[in-house]
């Protein structure tokens, strides 16, 4: 997914000597309203590849974000493309870990996620909300090239490379806006995650006084930190 300022990010910070010959991958890669492939495989690639959870429209290989590294290795790709993701994954930190990790050193990782105030939007869920500054954080042990709010829409966009001497920093301390909870926590328990998927499937089913009372419960329950 790219609507069109995410597009004009990537071709205005991607260039010809980021990409020819390098090995790319791109992370959430089903094409929902727009792709940067197009204009990163214009500048010849050696090789892009296209993930997601589930096969579509530019999607080469069906993997989930928190198994890149035990299934393509560390440092294995020069560019990782992640657009419009990141806040549909249900654990971040996890999900932040494997899209470094995957990064060779010295190569770049373009990211675009939304912030607060951009409306639920479930691909097939939508967990999280991110500013400018958590991103900085988040991604400190990276040599940050671009890092912007979204003119468009509530969002923010992400070019930065990793060190030669890169040394992952603990992030685990770090927190995101959950839309779940309507507050900001590391991760989700065990208690609120079950309770998402409990509500997805079997939601609709409960009374409603009952799916009130849980979600109040399970809002007060703190997450990991």
């Amino acid at each position: 997914m790219c609507h069109n300022s995410c597009l004009a990010f990537g071709n205005k910070h991607l260039k010809a000597a980021d990409i020819q010959g390098k090995r790319v991958l791109e992370v959430g890669a089903c094409d929902v309203n727009g792709s940067l492939r197009p204009y990163i495989e214009g500048l010849r690639p050696h090789r892009y590849l296209g993930v997601d959870i589930q096969l579509g429209k530019g999607v080469d290989e069906e993997c989930p974000v928190d198994e890149l590294l035990r299934r393509y290795g560390p440092e294995s790709f020069d560019l990782v493309v992640s657009t419009e993701m990141l806040e549909h994954v249900e654990d971040w930190l996890t999900s932040v870990a494997n899209l470094k990790g995957v990064v060779r050193r010295g190569g770049l990782l373009l990211l675009t996620t939304r912030s607060l105030g951009f409306p639920p939007h479930g691909y097939p869920w939508d967990f999280w909300r991110y500013e400018v500054a958590d991103l900085a954080r988040i991604f400190g042990d990276f040599e940050i090239r671009a890092l912007e709010d979204d003119p468009e829409a509530p969002g923010v966009f992400l070019l930065a490379r990793k060190p030669l001497d890169f040394r992952e920093r603990d992030v685990s301390r770090e927190t995101a806006y959950s839309m779940l909870l309507g507050r900001r926590v590391c991760r989700l328990t065990a208690a609120q995650r079950l309770w998402f998927h409990a509500r997805m499937r079997v939601g609709p089913l409960l009374p409603g006084w009952l799916r009130r009372w849980l979600g109040t419960w399970l809002s007060g329950t703190r997450g990991h930190r």
